[in-house]
């Protein structure tokens, strides 16, 4: 009797109907012949600098919504999963190589990775640009990961032209490591935090150093406070994920002050997984493109 128990329990468990899933994340869409999907790749200018990009160009017509896709340090995992995933939804998706990094020119630094960021925004503004990749120029969308999420976060809240900003594992730097240390052990933090920069992988970026970047962390560690970026965040959408990677903490904190600062569209989405997401690859896609999907509606 047991043994058949177990033989219709699993019977069962096979017939039911599976979760939904986002048709954006688990299918190809209809091919638009006269607007198909296409990649479409060119330099961005930034500060002197011709960066590395290209734009994943969704089907149809348009005009399409655009995500700025930012990724993390030194930038191993590029999301580009998750760019396919988006533009099945509909969305045109830029990516692009900050300034040193991964073969674009110039030296690589997180104040460059700001500006770089900046320029990014700016080339879907234009109108020739949003033209070339049937963009409407309007709706920006930044999605960063790790400390693409910082940028996304810092671009965000200094641009109110932005529309939204979704953020995935958004790492602060290390700052939250520097304050209150007392000056006589600033010395030994520093070097800590250099070790770790340089244990995150610095074959991928040219013009700098682990110590460069440590110190230039310490030198903007008041500017880049993430509990200062709330007012600028207060007024649009806004999604943390986070992860057990042991950035959880700063993103509570995050949240909470974007609350208080009376954001009523900031929601946030934990998985118990790694930095990387590694194996929860279609979750995450599902959660950024179901959030894509709220702001498409306003």
């Amino acid at each position: 009797m047991l043994a058949g128990i177990s033989v219709l329990g699993a019977w069962l468990a096979m017939a039911a109907p599976a979760a939904a899933q986002n048709p954006a994340v688990t299918s190809d869409p209809a091919q638009d012949k006269a607007n198909p999907a296409a990649m479409v790749s060119f330099q961005l200018p930034s500060h002197g600098a011709l960066l590395n990009a290209l734009v994943y160009v969704a089907g149809g017509a348009g005009p399409h919504p655009t995500v700025v896709l930012l990724h993390g340090f030194p930038g191993n995992e590029k999301n580009l999963d998750l760019a396919q995933s988006m533009r099945r939804a509909g969305w045109d998706v830029l990516y692009f190589d900050y300034r040193g990094s991964w073969g674009s020119p110039g030296d690589f630094s997180f104040t460059h990775c700001l500006e770089d960021t900046a320029a990014a925004i700016a080339w879907v503004r234009d109108a020739a640009n949003a033209a070339r990749v049937r963009s409407d120029g309007k709706t920006v969308v930044l999605v960063g990961h790790s400390m693409g999420g910082f940028m996304a976060l810092e671009a965000g809240a200094r641009d109110p032209s932005v529309t939204a900003v979704v953020t995935i594992s958004a790492s602060d730097l290390g700052i939250s490591r520097l304050q209150g240390v007392p000056g006589d052990q600033r010395e030994a933090a520093l070097r800590a935090l250099g070790e770790h920069l340089a244990a995150e992988g610095m074959a991928p970026l040219a013009g700098t150093t682990p110590e460069s970047l440590a110190n230039e962390i310490l030198a903007n560690a008041s500017a880049w406070n993430f509990a200062k970026l709330a007012e600028g965040l207060a007024t649009r959408p806004l999604l943390v994920i986070t992860s057990d990677d042991g950035l959880r903490a700063t993103n509570d904190a995050l949240m909470e002050a974007v609350r208080g600062a009376g954001n009523q569209a900031a929601s946030t989405v934990h998985f118990a997984t790694d930095h990387s997401y590694s194996d929860r690859r279609i979750a995450l896609q599902e959660a950024v493109v179901e959030e894509l999907g709220t702001i498409g509606q306003k």
